[in-house]
Order: structure tokens, then sequence, then C-alpha cells
């Protein structure tokens, strides 16, 4: 296992490595000049040329990327070009516990309600509950998360102007604020893991061993819980590590459309405005995220089935 862990974070350091050189050749190379971009209509040479030095973008690209590189393993991710040289892990530092808290919300959701869902519907496969639940999952999966956004506005308009209850579109610090982006970000995590659940049952529930367990005499319950479900988990706790991942950077559709101040909103609102320092700071958190979730994931394998072992 300890070589195993070793091996993975290695992988790691190379996998950040390559993101963050992309990533900064992609903001070197692109269209734009953000210098001018923070200084909008004023063509003032002199405060150009000096924004420029305080930057680094006057220097060649080499020592611009060593420069990054050497700040990053110093836990510096550079200035926002955006808000006038305000440092990046400040931005970060606020976005990401409401991104983390709004997604982490919206999994457990997830799998509280796919999971269960699965089970039944594998359980009484062919029959009404799996035909209806089976329809209904692939449908919220299928839509795409800011459509079913879009609808959810449309619908809480529609029931202010009538004076029908109904829940804040935008903003964020009240509870109900949660209501709205929680449910879109849960939507399609739902349909996935009762769709992935069910098919996964259904699989472990042909199995000899399973069988087998019920001609000794074992009850439905026992089957279920300690025989099939722990096998059948295996595909869902390979989801879960990058969706882990994904919902604590966030969701960059549903936080824009909800204006969420979390790292997702954050990261369109640089993209929009060239800030390539945010830009790769996000990119560079998302990468480390997934390979840790990766590992993790790897390491929970062997506790859900002994049979497989790290190498």
């Amino acid at each position: 296992m300890a070589r195993f862990v070793a091996r993975r974070l290695f992988s790691l350091i190379f996998v950040l490595f390559s993101i963050t050189f992309l990533t900064f050749l992609v903001g070197y190379l692109a269209p734009g000049d953000p210098i001018q971009a923070m200084m909008g209509s004023r063509r003032d040479p002199k405060i150009y040329a000096r924004l420029q030095h305080e930057y680094g973008l006057d220097r060649p690209f080499t020592e611009q990327y060593a420069a990054y590189i050497s700040g990053v393993l110093q836990g510096d991710l550079g200035k926002s070009y955006r808000f006038a040289g305000r440092p990046v892990w400040d931005l970060i530092k606020t976005g990401a516990p409401v991104s983390a808290e709004l997604g982490l919300t919206a999994l457990g959701i997830s799998l509280l309600v796919g999971v269960p869902v699965g089970m039944l519907a594998a359980i009484r496969a062919d029959g009404l509950f799996d035909r209806l639940s089976t329809v209904g999952m692939l449908l919220i999966y299928s839509v795409p998360g800011f459509v079913i956004a879009g609808v959810l506005q449309i619908m809480q308009v529609i029931a202010y102007q009538n004076k029908l209850p109904s829940l804040p579109t935008s903003g964020w610090g009240r509870p109900e604020h949660w209501v709205l982006p929680v449910l879109v970000l849960a939507a399609a995590t739902t349909g996935y893991l009762a769709t992935l659940t069910r098919s996964s049952m259904l699989e472990v529930l042909g199995q000899d061993y399973v069988r087998t367990a019920r001609a000794k005499g074992a009850s439905q319950a026992r089957v279920m819980f300690h025989h099939a479900l722990r096998n059948a988990l295996i595909p869902i706790v390979t989801v879960l590590g990058p969706s882990v991942a994904f919902v604590v950077v966030g969701s960059f559709a549903v936080e824009n459309v909800f204006r969420v101040p979390g790292i997702g909103f954050v990261a369109v609102q640089a993209i929009g405005t060239r800030d390539y320092p945010v830009i790769q700071s996000v990119t560079l958190i998302l990468a480390a995220a997934v390979v840790v979730m990766n590992l993790i994931t790897d390491m929970a394998y062997t506790v859900l089935d002994p049979r497989i072992r790290t190498r």
C-alpha cells in the first residue's frame, strides 16, 4: 500500500506540473491584452508599462513561467488582473467554502435518493416502479443543469407574479437561497447514481454467491446489504471520487445562473475578463482535487473488496 501511495503521489506531482505548464501556455498565447483590459478606455503608456512590469508580463515566457512555479510552490497563486492586484488566493479561499458546502449538500442528497431508488428498481426489476424510476432518472440525468435552472427560475417568477409562495432566483446568504442551486446540482447526479446502482445491483444479484446465500436461507435484507450492495458499491465509489472533486471546485453553470459567490462563479467571471491567474489557479485546484480523490477511491476499493489489491 505504501509503495502504491508513493507512486500515485509522484504521478500527482507530474500531472499538476503538466497542468500548470499547459494552462500557463494557453494564457500566454491567448489573444487579447489583460493589462489593457484592466485599464479600460485609458491609454497612458507610462501606466501601461508600469502594470506590465508589476505583473511580470514584460519578461520572456520562460522567466514568467519560472516565477509562476516558484510562487505556487510558496503558496502564492499570483495576483488577479480583474480585481486590481488582489491576491488570487484571497478569491479562492472566499469562494471555495461556498462551493464546497453547496456541492457536498447536493451530493449527499443525491446519495440518499439515488442509491435507494436504484436498489429498489433492481429488486423490482421489470416492475412498475422499475420502469417509472428508470424513465424519471434518465430524464433528469439527460437534461442539462442550466436548462433545469432556467425552468425553475421561470416557475419562481411566475409564482411571485401571481402572489404564490416562491424562492429567490439569485443571491446568497439566506437559507432559502440554497434550495434551487442544490436541487439543480443534485438532479443530474441523482439520476446517474440511480441508473448506475440499478445496473450494478442487477449484475451482482445474478452472481453465483448471491444465489448460494439465498439457497442457504439468508434473509432478503442480509442478501441485499451484506452480499450484494458491498460489491455493487464499487462502480458507485468510482464515480463519487471525481464527483466530490468537482463539487468542491464548484459548478460553473449553476453558480453563474444563480449568482452564487463560489469558486465556479469566480472562474466564469475570470474567463470573461481574461483574468488568467485566476483561471490557472482554479484549473490547478481542480486537477489536484481529481487526482487526490482518485487516489482515495483506489484505496477504498480494497476496503469494499479485499480481493482487489493495490500494487
